[in-house]
């Protein structure tokens, strides 16, 4: 009888860098700016990120570029989103009849609460100088800071996998 294991190691490892933006842009003016300092086109993709939270399902925008000459895929992903749930009161008093609207701010990645937006991307080869792609953002006027994240530190990695 034969043995076979399995190196789960390898299923581990991450391919991808991952770069916090801190900004006060809409993700459609920020996705401008990008593809005007960077050599991409993102554009917003039809199939946004969804994630399961207590409150419900919510999404969280994206923007998609893959580079087919270098085989790398950009995504821009916005980190904060609002859901809206509609609560009504239980109780049978005065307010009984009244529906409230509470609106609860969810992020993708909760441990970076004060990213805005992160730039994924992938596949990237060691001739892709990662400094180089953050000092470029950093050129654009409304970012404010814009630094790669340490994937070890995600707690929420399920969340990247798009």
């Amino acid at each position: 009888m034969a043995i076979h294991k399995l190196d789960l190691g390898e299923f581990d490892e991450v391919d991808y860098f991952l770069i916090a933006i801190h900004t006060s842009l809409e993700d459609y003016r920020l996705a401008y700016f990008i593809n005007q300092k960077l050599p991409i086109n993102l554009s917003k993709s039809t199939e946004e990120v969804q994630i399961n939270i207590k409150e419900g399902e919510t999404n969280f925008a994206r923007f998609y570029y893959y580079d087919f000459e270098n085989a790398v895929s950009w995504n821009l992903i916005q980190n904060k989103n609002e859901v809206l749930q509609q609560k009504t009161n239980p109780s049978q008093d005065l307010f009984a009849a009244i529906s409230m609207e509470i609106s609860t701010k969810v992020f993708l990645l909760p441990e970076f609460k004060k990213a805005d937006y992160f730039l994924k991307i992938e596949n990237i080869d060691d001739t892709t100088d990662v400094s180089q792609i953050k000092t470029t953002l950093n050129t654009i006027d409304s970012i404010s800071a814009v630094y790669t994240v340490d994937t070890n530190l995600i707690k929420s990695k399920n969340n990247l996998i798009f």
